[in-house]
């Protein structure tokens, strides 16, 4: 199994610098978080990054909003990211469920507070596609289209499931899933049941922990994910597991001595856990 690094962990930096962290922590390959910056999709760039530094893009993450020179709608950002990935060699294009409504964030000192927009319909459009188009678009194109699971979304300490086909049996009527093992804890959902339940329809795994709070890093939290890291290698997964954190996880904005230092040590636990299936 590869382990990678999502250029999404580091938003704030640039791209030249994400690989740089990565190789130095000792990582297999990168996954390209297309977002504002230009350099995330400018397949020129994107390759003498790889040659430098040794690291494939072993998948493309579609962007969360629009970017610059980037269609707007949901679906032509995914068209774009899958003919993003045909060129630099990732085999993996991963997107979001669709909203069903929109939300709010709001942050109170450490803590952070979602709330929906009355009257917001969300993303029907994007969901009507999904029924309409998508096969489509993965009949043309070569790389693995794999729809994300989401978290959900507390309101008044209630759970509030914002995105259309988000639980484990919905979700199942994709053909490749992204399985995102923070967003499995905010429902307080084991990672090893939900791959149970989706097998080989998994074809990419965003690994984080949850501790309250999303995407920490693997070795933080209250999930299994040494229970989940051995049984794929168990069965022999073959495709790759991404390491996609909050930036407050890696240390950003701290040396990147200190970053590096933190990647490599989730890195060699997450390997240790693996060799544990084998």
């Amino acid at each position: 199994m590869n382990f990678i690094f999502s250029t999404g962990s580091l938003y704030t930096y640039s791209l030249a610098r994400c690989f740089a962290l990565a190789a130095a922590a000792g990582f297999d390959g990168i996954e390209l978080m297309v977002d504002p910056r230009w350099d995330t999709r400018q397949p020129e760039h994107i390759h003498a990054l790889t040659a430098q530094y040794g690291l494939p893009i072993l998948a493309v993450h579609s962007p969360f909003s629009g970017v610059a020179g980037w269609p707007e709608e949901e679906a032509g950002r995914i068209h774009f990211s899958a003919r993003l990935a045909e060129n630099v060699g990732a085999p993996v294009v991963i997107h979001h469920l669709p909203a069903r409504v929109d939300m709010v964030r709001v942050s109170l000192g450490p803590q952070r507070f979602s709330f929906p927009l009355p009257g917001i319909n969300g993303q029907e459009e994007y969901a009507n596609w999904l029924e309409d188009g998508y096969a489509q678009l993965q009949a043309a194109t070569t790389v693995k289209l794999c729809i994300e699971n989401m978290p959900a979304r507390t309101v008044w300490g209630r759970r509030l499931n914002a995105h259309y086909w988000n639980t484990p049996d919905a979700l199942s009527r994709f053909p490749h899933i992204t399985m995102d093992t923070t967003h499995l804890g905010t429902w307080g959902m084991d990672p090893l049941a939900a791959y149970e339940r989706w097998g080989e329809q998994i074809g990419h795994v965003h690994l984080s922990n949850f501790d309250g709070r999303e995407h920490r890093l693997p070795e933080a939290g209250v999930l299994r994910l040494d229970r989940l890291l051995a049984r794929l290698a168990r069965d022999h997964y073959a495709g790759a597991i991404s390491l996609e954190l909050h930036p407050d996880a890696v240390g950003a904005g701290l040396d990147d001595d200190v970053i590096i230092a933190r990647l490599a040590a989730s890195l060699q636990q997450c390997r240790l856990w693996t060799d544990a299936g084998r």
